[in-house]
């Protein structure tokens, strides 16, 4: 009996300490939709995990994927993927594998980048001319670094022509899904997204997750801050703290915001931390209490009386009205006016 035509060939290239999420979600929609139920047998797909030496790849949270084909012996793909890891502590992929990329998308493979992935297809030269997707929570990381670029931070992923990139989590398997049903059919996508207990397949320009701020700066310094109070948002920094971390005395990080945002530090911090609350509200059921902690208030009364000043609705209220049209989207200017300067830092640290 001849074996069945590979309809879908992907190999994969792991970023030192990559995202191990965004891997394994795209890599088992391959693998559901390469067989019969989920016996795992690679026939309607094949993929493998490409490296120059062969050393286990450690992942970020410690585990290792011990990868199957030398570059040297790389066979040919319909894409190649590449799945990025930490920004400020991993080292990204070795010489020869940028160098591989590089010879590839030369050759007209099309290119995936997971998560972070599209950092180093970025770094690599390959995403110019191309609009590409970034996750939310790493969007002004990837302004700071690629100022001249902007990506696409409210889809969950992003196809232009030959270069894929996705914001990473579970948004991996929806690309992957979408290119089971583009090579394979959608009865195979819709398979293996139901075998991961995927309700449905969403398509690309479904809106992130958690994304969205309330507030874009120009001043490098301003954005840097920023990223570390959004990243921070569950335990959030001193003022003292934060222009520490930057390497800049306070009176210079308040002066920067002031001049581009018309905001303290503090007072942003705030707008970020009720933002995130209002986000929360609007599209999880969680409990006020759960989302003041979530999101660095003391408890679910702080969270209403400052969610009240700056909405003019309690939490439950704003759950109520948020279907009826008002833009409650954005807290009022002169959220934290009505108090002074050291409540509002003692606010934005709760």
């Amino acid at each position: 009996m001849t074996p069945a035509r590979k309809r879908l060939r992907v190999g994969f290239l792991l970023a030192d300490r990559f995202t191990l999420s965004a891997f394994a979600n795209f890599v088992d929609v391959l693998r559901l939709a390469a067989d019969e139920a989920d016996r795992s047998r690679p026939i309607l797909c094949d993929w493998t995990v490409l490296s120059d030496d062969m050393s286990p790849i450690r992942s970020s949270c410690g585990v290792k994927v011990q990868p199957d084909t030398r570059l040297d012996r790389a066979g040919t793909y319909d894409y190649l993927v590449v799945v990025g890891g930490l920004i400020r502590e991993a080292s990204g992929l070795s010489p020869a594998s940028m160098q591989f990329l590089q010879a590839a998308a030369r050759g007209g493979v099309p290119l995936v980048g997971l998560c972070t992935g599209v950092f180093l297809l970025h770094e690599a030269g390959l995403l110019d001319g191309y609009r590409c997707c970034v996750s939310w929570f790493h969007h002004d990381d990837f302004l700071e670094r690629f100022g001249s670029t902007r990506p696409v931070s409210d889809q969950i992923f992003v196809v232009d022509r030959d270069r894929l990139t996705c914001s990473g989590g579970h948004s991996a398997a929806h690309l992957a899904a979408w290119l089971v049903e583009t090579h394979i059919g959608r009865v195979a996508a819709i398979k293996s997204l139901s075998i991961l207990i995927i309700d449905e397949a969403m398509t690309g320009d479904k809106p992130q997750p958690g994304g969205g701020s309330p507030l874009t700066a120009r001043d490098p310094l301003v954005r840097k801050a920023l990223i570390r109070m959004r990243q921070r948002l569950e335990d959030p920094a001193t003022v003292d703290e934060l222009a520490a971390d930057l390497g800049v005395g306070r009176r210079k990080l308040e002066r920067s915001f002031q001049a581009d945002l018309g905001l303290s530090p503090a007072r942003a911090g705030q707008r970020l931390r009720l933002d995130a609350a209002r986000h929360l509200l609007a599209t999880t059921p969680r409990t006020v209490t759960d989302i003041a902690h979530a999101t660095g208030f003391c408890d679910a009364s702080h969270l209403i009386n400052m969610f009240r000043g700056a909405f003019g609705l309690s939490p439950a209220a704003f759950r109520r009205v948020g279907a009826t049209g008002r833009d409650l989207t954005r807290p009022s200017s002169d959220v934290g006016d009505s108090f002074d300067e050291k409540l509002a830092e003692a606010l934005y640290r709760a």
